[in-house]
């Protein structure tokens, strides 16, 4: 049985209270700084949200500092909008993206020495939105299977719509994710819950 925590906090002070390396694995989604959050749906019905502006910059220093100390092992979407050292270890998916004016891909920093891999999965197939940047579980079920080592304890700073949550309760890794906007949180505590109820039925 897993152990998956969801709490409504800010990272950054919930960083300062942890010890070196608390954590083997952190896979995070912080913002781009590409203001997507303030757009409106471009493909009707997707999702429904108010806009807001957690995407108008991107992460400090100090986060990626207290990031490092608090995990031994990183996976960071959006690597390409970061100042990060060099890795040859991207991860690249492929969202066989059917609509002309979305990305074909997003770009994950890793720390590990590994080669570049990447994932397919149309973009089309993450029904049930709660979140404009939400990615699918069987994403994040491909990150815990490619890069994480049974009885790794896993860290999400900006859980989003926690997909994360998902895919570690189904992989049996503990994990501690968190999420400032209350909104959001509520939101996926709920997707979870269900996801857990579900769960139950098929036993």
């Amino acid at each position: 049985m897993s152990n998956i925590n969801i709490y409504n906090q800010d990272c950054m002070e919930a960083m300062k209270s942890m010890p070196d390396k608390a954590y083997e694995l952190a896979i995070v989604d912080p913002p781009y700084g590409i203001n997507i959050a303030k757009e409106k749906p471009r493909v009707s019905g997707r999702w429904n949200y108010t806009p807001r502006k957690w995407d108008e910059i991107i992460p400090d220093k100090v986060y990626f500092s207290e990031l490092n100390r608090v995990s031994e092992n990183q996976i960071i979407w959006g690597g390409n909008y970061f100042n990060l050292p060099a890795t040859r270890c991207m991860v690249i998916w492929d969202k066989q993206q059917p609509v002309e004016n979305f990305a074909d891909c997003e770009i994950a920093w890793t720390s590990f020495n590994q080669v570049a891999r990447i994932f397919r999965m149309s973009f089309a197939a993450n029904k049930f939105k709660i979140h404009i940047t939400q990615k699918p579980v069987a994403l994040y079920q491909w990150l815990l299977k490619n890069y994480a080592k049974p009885g790794d304890k896993i860290l999400d700073t900006h859980g989003g719509s926690c997909s994360i949550a998902i895919a570690c309760d189904i992989m049996g890794f503990d994990a501690d994710i968190y999420e400032i906007d209350e909104d959001y949180y509520k939101a996926a505590v709920e997707r979870f819950e269900r996801h857990k109820q579900q769960a139950k039925l098929e036993f």
